[in-house]
């Protein structure tokens, strides 16, 4: 596999002590071991997406022995990109999705697994490796450019980093702010001229910019220096981004406008929001701040869009408060009283007369039923402070030979698994080690609130970087049987793990490179094997994960997990974070029932009206 080349070493520089033949064969093989299995999870992904097999064995032979070669960066920083030869597949990725708004969501959560995989394999740049996975797996959803709005993001979309708009395909820059068409559009808009700009970041790259909201002024690309300084060192020229810019005002083309701005709380420190389109309405050539000629271009928001939510995403959303004087409509400043390490208040402005919320006992582990047995821990591994070697980490080998998670914003999960083995009691490993990221305390600010329709909901101060863990569902673990007499009690969690696992009910599999331990002492059959032996019954007793509402379309899933023991009944059940969630989203997941499932004492089958709102919503509960 190339390598990149390294820099050519100075005269002056001290000597670097060089390792043995036998060291760096070790070393290279391990670096090789760890793009392997990046690779092959990579084309797992792949193979799931797509039903139809590829049609070009070669290209496809070509793609797995050199993975980094369908982009490159140029010295503008513009993605070059090497499209595959004959059909474009694009479609194929979201043949069985027409909804504008879930391919998106698919888009990005396809892209975030690979940069996952990618910083899991220690890679340099993994955005931009998964970035070319993306692309290889044809999974950008608009890889021909387009003028104005593209369908599926909204004015006031986020985006988490520049690589997420070039997955989508809506800024194609991984570092130019000016995004444009080239020559090879005049067929399909032979009315203009060209280069054409179809998008432009603004994030203060340039010491020149002014922005005032809905008129902004934008300098052109080139002569500034990349370091950081933004300072200008010489000439622009009317070529490239700023000839497309120009020949926009000419044509009266609208451009799309991203407005880039710091964020603490995302994994990329920035945040990006579309606030609309704009139209060019003057450019001009003048000496900048440094002496040196840049040309500025006046950009005017268009009429008839959604109100700009710029300042809203940087300045209201996330920002925590100071003091509980602040929080409007406040009626418990904290519901778990103290027993996590953070607070979580709720909040009631729908009720004429505000309630909080009653009827339950705050716990945060567990509690067991006498008649329920609970195996007795596992052998666990011999690692020492944290576990880094999945070649030595005996529970990195129950999970296919490498670890579920990357130590990246204090724990990601890179994907859902029919069940993670996370380190337990009795492994060598500390409390901070990556392979217990579900075990950690609670890392978000996060809020209890009444909503006019569902009831009680949660969301959260703070942005959660996709494959966060938000909570485990916290209660009295049960048998299944002791609950059926249990009326009006809608917290029942059913631990279906195993059912998971071998696809029963019409439930869906997921990653299954896991290896169950042979000598698991699972509980005794119930005899029915589609109906979970076990539950967690939240309903007097539990944690805040019991507020969390159903969507048919969540931003939340559910995990399985084992830590202490290896019984897939008695799995621990964690809610992890699907995609990236701006703050004041409220956290959802699927409670996964099956329609006319759900039966009343006297027999008859239940309804329950659904009302998460989603654009694909079932209309039903159960």
């Amino acid at each position: 596999m190339a390598r990149k080349r390294g820099r050519a070493k100075s005269p002056t520089e001290p000597n670097e002590r060089r390792s043995s033949s036998r060291v760096q064969e070790q070393r290279q093989k391990e670096r090789d071991e760890k793009e392997r299995l990046a690779l092959e999870r990579v084309k797992f992904l792949s193979d799931q997406s797509s039903e139809q097999p590829c049609d070009d064995d070669d290209a496809n032979k070509e793609e797995v022995e050199d993975p980094v070669s369908v982009m490159s960066p140029t010295n503008e920083g513009t993605l070059t990109t090497t499209m595959h030869r004959g059909k474009n597949k694009s479609s194929d990725f979201y043949a069985n999705e027409d909804d504008p708004h879930v391919k998106v969501r698919m888009n990005l959560r396809f892209f975030n697994t690979q940069y996952l995989l990618m910083v899991q394999a220690k890679l340099m740049r993994p955005d931009l490796k998964g970035i070319t996975e993306v692309m290889k797996a044809n999974a950008v959803l608009y890889p021909r450019k387009r003028i104005g709005d593209l369908p599926g993001i909204d004015v006031g979309h986020q985006f988490y980093s520049r690589a997420e708009m070039v997955a989508v395909g809506f800024h194609s820059h991984w570092l130019n702010g000016i995004d444009y068409m080239g020559e090879d559009y005049q067929k399909e808009y032979r009315d203009y001229h060209f280069p054409l700009a179809t998008s432009i970041v603004m994030s203060g790259q340039y010491e020149d910019d002014l922005d005032n909201a809905d008129v902004v002024t934008y300098t052109g690309q080139g002569g500034h220096n990349l370091t950081g300084d933004k300072r200008q060192y010489k000439d622009q020229e009317l070529v490239r981004g700023n000839l497309a810019l120009k020949n926009c005002f000419e044509d009266e083309v609208p451009v799309r406008v991203i407005r880039g701005h710091d964020c603490k709380s995302s994994y990329s420190k920035k945040v990006y929001t579309y606030d609309g389109l704009y139209k060019v309405v003057k450019f001009w050539a003048e000496k900048g701040v440094s002496g040196f000629t840049v040309y500025k271009y006046q950009l005017k928001r268009m009429e008839g869009q959604p109100e700009l939510t710029t300042n809203q995403v940087n300045f209201v959303r996330g920002r925590i408060p100071k003091s509980t004087s602040e929080i409007q409509g406040l009626v418990c400043e904290d519901i778990s009283y103290g027993l996590e390490s953070k607070r979580i208040p709720a909040t009631n402005r729908v009720d004429e007369s505000p309630i909080s919320p009653s009827g339950f006992t705050y716990i945060t582990s567990l509690k067991i039923e006498p008649n329920v047995k609970i195996p007795k821990s596992s052998a666990g591994c011999s690692c020492r402070g944290s576990c880094t070697d999945p070649k030595k980490c005996a529970c990195a080998r129950l999970n296919g030979g490498n670890f579920p998670y990357v130590d990246l914003n204090d724990g990601r999960l890179i994907e859902p698994r029919d069940v993670v083995f996370e380190c337990g009691p009795n492994c060598g490993c500390g409390p901070q080690c990556v392979n217990k990221t579900s075990q950690k305390k609670l890392r978000f600010h996060l809020e209890v609130f009444r909503s006019p329709k569902k009831g009680w909901a949660v969301r959260s101060w703070d942005f959660i970087p996709a494959g966060s863990p938000v909570c485990e569902y916290i209660g009295v673990l049960r048998r299944t049987d002791d609950v059926d007499t249990l009326t009006d009690n809608d917290y029942i969690f059913e631990i279906d793990c195993q059912q998971t696992m071998q696809g029963l009910d019409g439930r869906q599999r997921r990653l299954r490179d896991v290896a169950v331990p042979t000598d698991s002492k699972a509980s005794e059959s119930n005899g029915d094997e589609n109906v979970p032996e076990f539950c967690i019954d939240a309903g007097s007793i539990g944690n805040f994960a019991r507020f969390i509402n159903h969507s048919c379309e969540p931003n939340l899933f559910v995990q399985c997990v084992l830590s202490s023991h290896h019984d897939i009944k008695l799995a621990r059940v964690v809610l992890f974070a699907a995609d990236n969630i701006p703050p004041l989203q409220e956290l959802t997941y699927d409670y996964g029932y099956t329609l006319d499932s759900v039966h009343g004492p006297d027999g008859k089958v239940k309804k329950l009206t659904c009302y998460c709102g989603a654009v694909k919503c079932r209309k039903r509960l159960y």
